[in-house]
């Protein structure tokens, strides 16, 4: 009878440990050739650098690049090929637009917007930039070219401000900034400017010494009404042709009364200004530019009606101040009379951007209308009944304007 050997308990019993002491001989021959050794410490360190690693590729990735740490050392231990291999890190995103400028015209109330755009800079932490330069506004080429690279300079966002003639940057191949600026009416600024240079501001009554020391006492005293009337330069043109240079440019023709500065001047303002307000209706021009820069204006409109403010705005109003006769007024005004143009149209403009974001507020009527200017030539030369009523009008339009 033959047997089954492979399943008798004696067999199973005598071969199963030759069997296993050959092949746990055969396993240790083969880990005696390893010379590692492996232990519980080296085992956790190995664990801990694997999920350190994982964790930092992570966190590389969500981020869109390695932890700032990881830069310091690499700068530190040498040169790293990232940047090779990787191109520069995205530039910060910066608001739009980042470039302003405040070509601001004398008499304007630019003093007084100076003074919120340092509250607003410190505020919302853009970079502002005023030109204490107030008597050059007209610039050779030489002038432009360095004026404008040094505005473009300024780390961004900025906002530039500056007596000066509007700058073509496109001219010269340079990125073209956003503009802004506020105008009044053209006789108000110059009645504004008059007695200014002579007696100054409310903040000292010596500072208009310091402005005009060459200016001699018959010069000083000099009655607003003779000098219009006896067509003195001050009060002639081209000196009362002041607010469209500033939006025209810096070519010579900007500077002569005429046609061509006043269209120039008008497409200039189409073109590359994103607001030129009036300073008639302040309060609106502060709010619209609240809304077209929020970067730059928001919380404006509490700065401008706080107490504080108002104590230093108050410091910038012109001191004695008066309205000339009848007379002057309508021959000061046909000097003016592109001046007063170009005021309307701006008024118009800034009226239409108004009524487009749905600003709804009640304007105010010019100081000086225009249709009662021109139709003086054709009154009697009788008093008028209606002069002393007429003079309080022109008086109370100029008496709310505390700024410059």
């Amino acid at each position: 009878m033959m047997k089954n050997f492979s399943s008798s308990p004696l067999h199973s019993n005598n071969q199963t440990p030759n069997h296993v002491r050959e092949r746990n001989n055969r396993k240790y021959s083969l880990l005696s050739a390893i010379p590692l050794r492996f232990s519980l410490r080296g085992y956790g360190f190995c664990m801990a650098t694997l999920f350190l690693f994982c964790f930092g590729s992570l966190f590389y990735q969500l981020n869109g690049g390695p932890p700032k740490i990881l830069l310091d050392i690499r700068q530190y231990l040498g040169e790293s090929t990232y940047l090779d291999d990787h191109g520069p890190p995205a530039p910060r995103v910066l608001p739009f637009p980042s470039q302003v400028v405040y070509n601001r015209v004398g008499k304007c109330g630019s003093r007084t917007v100076v003074i919120l755009l340092r509250l607003l800079a410190e505020k919302h932490q853009f970079n502002l930039v005023s030109s204490d330069i107030h008597n050059k506004t007209r610039l050779t080429k030489h002038e432009q070219v360095d004026l404008m690279k040094n505005i473009s300079n300024i780390p961004q966002p900025f906002l530039y401000t500056r007596h000066v003639h509007f700058l073509n940057f496109t001219r010269f191949r340079i990125e073209q900034p956003v503009y802004v600026n506020i105008i009044r009416d053209p006789i108000n600024r110059f009645l504004s400017n008059y007695f200014f240079r002579r007696f100054g501001d409310w903040r000292g009554e010596q500072n208009h010494l310091i402005r005009t020391p060459g200016m001699k006492d018959d010069e000083r005293y000099l009655d607003i009404n003779v000098c219009i009337l006896e067509n003195y330069p001050e009060c002639s043109n081209p000196r009362v042709f002041y607010i469209i240079p500033y939006f025209c440019g810096q070519h010579p023709q900007c500077r002569e009364p005429g046609v061509w500065a006043l269209e120039r001047a008008k497409q200039n303002v189409l073109e590359n200004y994103l607001l030129v307000g009036i300073l008639e209706e302040l309060e609106d021009v502060l709010l619209l530019l609240e809304r077209l820069l929020p970067h730059y204006f928001t919380g404006v409109l509490n700065i401008y009606k706080s107490p504080d403010y108002k104590k230093m705005g108050n410091m910038t109003g012109t001191v004695r101040k008066h309205t000339p006769t009848l007379e002057a007024l309508q021959v000061l005004y046909h000097r003016m009379r592109y001046e007063y143009e170009f005021y309307n149209f701006i008024r118009d403009q800034f009226h239409l951007m108004k009524k487009k974001i749905g600003l709804k507020s009640v304007s105010q009527a010019p100081a000086h209308s225009p249709a009662f200017l021109r139709e003086l030539v054709l009154r009697t030369p009788e008093p008028l009944d209606e002069d002393e009523e007429l003079d309080a009008d022109l008086e109370d339009a100029n008496s709310w304007l505390v700024h410059p």
